[in-house]
């Protein structure tokens, strides 16, 4: 059952809530009055109820709406993770004021994980658009101008290598048959552990891979038989298997059904991509082949891609590309996962798309770095009645085109646009963006668009902060 906004202090925390009250927190007080807003926490309210038909008037106390995106938004401004979260939220006052805990007990790490869970990308984005409705109600954001640009968040991922990812194939699947093996008669199913075979094989590649000697490659070409080899058995006992408990009493369960089951699950879901990346290991390292198409690069984030942005310290960057359109104030009017690497002119309209749906209007002067330049860009802009297109030409200039790129209103727009790489590094320090946390796809768009819209709540209540000083001074 969702609990009540309206949460009644306990009579013996009152004395302890007015000294609590005059701690001060510079980063979360601004934002307070914000969060209060009733359209925020009647889309959490309804992601709540979604659970189950009855959620919102039987089943036990679960977290309140406004517990629910007060602790959302401060998880994402400090960066911490679901553990650190219930520590802090029961240790410090500041913290337990500013989520509306006080003096009640707060959930365990594992209520937190499941609650976030339930807000999908597609709530996320309806909030985030509710955010930047305030922001355009109170004056920050009014959406004259517009900057747009693409950066790479990273999957929490390690650094994919085909020996490594034929290691984590090898040990899901073996820990998945040995949970069914435990559910099962007493020598139904038989589960060879190869965890210090596979560690034995890995430190050898790892090894022969140091030198380009023939010797050694060949050494490494050898180890990478074996583990192949191990990965082929594995594979094979998985598929046995799952065709067994296709065919109704031939794999002897004594055990919980439920568990086997759920492991049945994890076998379908890992078993294609521990096959294609057996298939790329022998694509590479037998046949020379590094392009295999669809390349797997990671077994628990499979929608990681290969990113190029042609950095010279970070060459491959493995995660998403993400673009992010920015207005006036710092505020972020819009973001979107990009599917593959995309070249940047595909994401220019789409950003001045986004943002005529969500101002009504296209903005006055549009900017962008000169990756996003096309003359059909350029064109498509001023039809849509962009007045002001400010998107630097690419090579060797025309003497027309210089002249246009000379112009005043032109370099202040480029000088502004400058403005979107600092936006995007405070996104990724301050905000936690560098590397998404949250399992799966999904998982990835939600914690690109709560980091965006922590940081936009941020971004609002400094204006706001800043024009009451402003004011107060004058």
């Amino acid at each position: 059952m969702i609990t009540s906004t309206s949460h009644q202090p306990w009579l013996f925390y009152f004395p302890l809530a007015q000294q609590a009250a005059l701690l001060k927190d510079d980063l979360l007080d601004p934002v307070d009055a914000l969060l209060d807003d009733p359209v925020l926490l009647d889309l959490v309210r309804e992601c709540l109820a979604n659970r189950h038909p009855l959620s919102t008037r039987t089943g036990r106390d679960g977290i309140a709406a406004d517990r629910l995106l007060r602790c959302c938004v401060m998880k994402h401004l400090k960066g911490w993770s679901f553990r650190v979260l219930e520590r802090e939220l029961r240790s410090n006052l500041v913290y337990r004021r500013f989520t509306h805990f006080d003096a009640e007990a707060t959930p365990d790490y594992t209520t937190f994980i499941r609650n976030f869970a339930l807000l999908s990308p597609a709530v996320t984005e309806q909030i985030h658009q509710r955010v930047v409705g305030l922001a355009s109600e109170q004056g920050v954001a009014h959406g004259e101008k517009l900057r747009t640009d693409t950066t790479v968040v990273e999957s929490n991922v390690h650094y994919p290598t085909d020996s490594s990812l034929l290691g984590d194939g090898i040990r899901v699947l073996s820990r998945g048959l040995q949970r069914i093996a435990d559910e099962c008669k007493k020598g139904a199913l038989e589960v060879v552990h190869h965890g210090r075979s596979v560690k034995r094989r890995l430190l050898e590649i790892n090894r022969a891979a140091k030198s380009l000697t023939e010797a050694n490659q060949e050494r490494m070409r050898d180890s990478y038989q074996k583990l192949v080899a191990m990965a082929r058995s594995v594979v094979r006992q998985a598929s046995t298997v799952l065709q067994q408990w296709g065919k109704k009493g031939q794999l002897k369960v004594f055990g919980k059904l439920l568990r086997v089951e759920s492991q049945i699950g994890e076998l379908r879901y890992f078993l294609p991509l521990v096959k294609k990346v057996i298939t790329q290991t022998k694509e590479r390292v037998w046949g020379g082949n590094c392009h295999v198409e669809g390349k797997v690069l990671s077994l628990f984030e499979a929608h990681t891609e290969v990113i190029r942005k042609g950095k010279a310290h970070k060459p491959n960057e493995f995660g998403r590309l993400v673009r992010v359109d920015e207005v006036e104030n710092g505020i972020v009017s819009g973001y979107q996962v990009l599917v593959g690497n995309p070249d940047d002119r595909t994401a220019w309209m789409p950003a001045l798309e986004h943002h005529r749906t969500a101002f009504g209007r296209a903005p006055n002067m549009a900017t962008a770095d000169r990756g996003f330049f096309s003359a059909e860009n350029e064109r498509e802009a001023e039809r849509m009645g962009v007045k002001k297109v400010a998107l630097p030409a690419r090579g060797r200039l025309s003497a027309k085109r210089a002249q246009r790129q000379k112009q005043r209103w032109f370099r202040r727009a480029l000088r502004w646009r400058a403005g979107s790489e600092a936006t995007i590094s405070t996104l990724k320090h301050p905000f936690s963006m560098a590397r998404a946390t949250y399992k799966g796809e999904r998982g990835f768009e939600r914690y690109v668009g709560w980091c965006v819209i922590t940081k936009n709540l941020f971004s609002i209540a400094r204006y706001q902060e800043r024009r009451r000083r402003d004011g107060s001074v004058g």
